[in-house]
């Protein structure tokens, strides 16, 4: 089977396993659904004998046993073990969110490392999916990029391998977990963004009631699967009188929206913002920002974080504890957590990780901090805790059928 070949199956059986934990999820559950999708996933890939190709070079012989810390090992012999490899399979990076797409570029040549990026559109609930349906499989993925409370349930699983990049004690703690399962990796805020031919910039979370609106308001996705939706719920939670330890103005933020007419069940992605078909979105702000660059030939894009409530979150690399290419795997974290890495985020106006330690150093461009938003609009930013995004997931499960059925 082709690469190609494999990647569509895997989008296919993705869809189904998407279909499957919506169901199960419509009777409140939270975690634990994960191998609903498992038998359509293992048929669609070939089984579970490992493939064809692999991991650990090519020349026969078993590699040493990988690093839990880039201090432990000399980068040079990590950069040697992974070229040996030569494969580095990502999962859910779409090109055009947070740059990704030059991401995975500049890593693949700067190494000489081809990366296979499987179904890119992918959930972080499809991710620790994949990392359990495929398991043993040289087509699972080697790393992935998912929201805190995925992350939390992928160590929970013992999904995760443990690596502390050479740049751990840069990082701020809060975006770590100190056992070094997950790392967070770049954060955003959840930001309104209208294509100004067809309506008004809202201003404020009230603002999406105005008639005018009919319509036209779109989610990134499901709040029940996405996190960019998740977030984008407990925003309007805390403009509508909730908080960050209740969530549930947000959903009835959302159906009163909906009964109005305004709110429509459409995925916002590229393709309908720029088509027209979501004129009014709902989004991380990096997101946001960068469509008004990509289709400025079709739209006339604005993007405003509004006042009432700024809510922002993260997204976590994790290593999969069966990576097929675990030394491709800790490179890519290598990269990413580099002053290079971390820059080529910033280019795609996400918020690094690293971006305070950069700063203080002076080494992030001019040219780039130019083009990013005012810092007043992130000054009074709110993160929730993990046991925020635990109990707000629990009352999403059981409470969004109201609106998105």
């Amino acid at each position: 089977m082709s690469d190609r070949e494999m990647e569509e199956r895997l989008a296919r059986a993705l869809d189904e396993a998407r279909l499957t934990r919506r169901a199960l999820l419509r009777r409140g559950a939270v975690f634990g659904v994960g191998m609903a999708g498992v038998p359509a996933l293992l048929a669609a890939c070939g089984g579970d004998d490992g493939g064809d190709g692999g991991g650990g070079g090519g020349n026969g012989e078993e590699a040493a046993e990988p690093p839990e810390s880039g201090a432990d090992i000399d980068l040079a012999e990590l950069e040697a073990n992974a070229k040996e490899e030569g494969v580095l399979n990502t999962i859910a990076l779409p090109p055009d969110w947070a740059n990704y797409g030059e991401v995975m570029q500049t890593f693949g040549s700067k190494y000489g490392i081809r990366v296979v990026n499987a179904s890119p559109n992918a959930s972080s609930a499809e991710e620790n999916q994949a990392v359990k349906a495929l398991k043993g499989q040289d087509r699972a993925p080697d790393v992935l990029d998912v929201g805190p409370a995925f992350a939390a349930e992928g160590k929970a699983d013992n999904l995760y391998a443990v690596y502390k990049n050479s740049q751990w004690d840069t990082i701020p703690d809060e975006l770590k977990d100190a056992d070094g399962y997950w790392v967070g990796d770049y954060w955003g805020v959840v930001s309104l963004a209208a294509n100004t031919r067809e309506a008004e910039l809202p201003q404020t979370w009230e603002d999406l009631k105005d008639p005018a609106y009919r319509g036209k308001v779109a989610l990134n996705g499901d709040p029940r699967e996405s996190g960019s939706a998740f977030a984008g719920v407990l925003a309007a939670a805390v403009a509508n009188g909730g908080s960050l330890d209740d969530i549930q103005p947000g959903i009835d933020f959302f159906t009163e929206l909906k009964d109005l007419g305004n709110f429509i069940l459409v995925d916002a992605t590229p393709a309908t913002v720029a088509n027209g078909q979501t004129p009014v979105t709902i989004d991380w702000d990096y997101l946001q920002i960068a469509y008004g660059d990509e289709f400025a030939a079709n739209i006339d894009w604005e993007v405003t974080v509004p006042a009432d409530a700024v809510v922002g979150n993260f997204y976590c690399q994790a290593i999969n504890a069966d990576a097929p290419h675990p030394w491709a795997a800790r490179l890519w974290q290598e990269f990413l957590y580099s002053d290079e890495g971390q820059l080529l985020w910033l280019k795609g106006y996400s918020h690094p990780a690293r971006f305070q330690d950069m700063s203080d150093r002076d080494v992030v461009p001019q040219d780039l901090l130019d083009k990013l938003p005012s810092a007043s609009l992130y000054e009074d930013v709110q993160f929730p805790t993990q046991e925020q995004s635990d109990a707000a997931t629990e009352v999403i499960a059981e409470g969004w059928a109201a609106v998105g059925g």
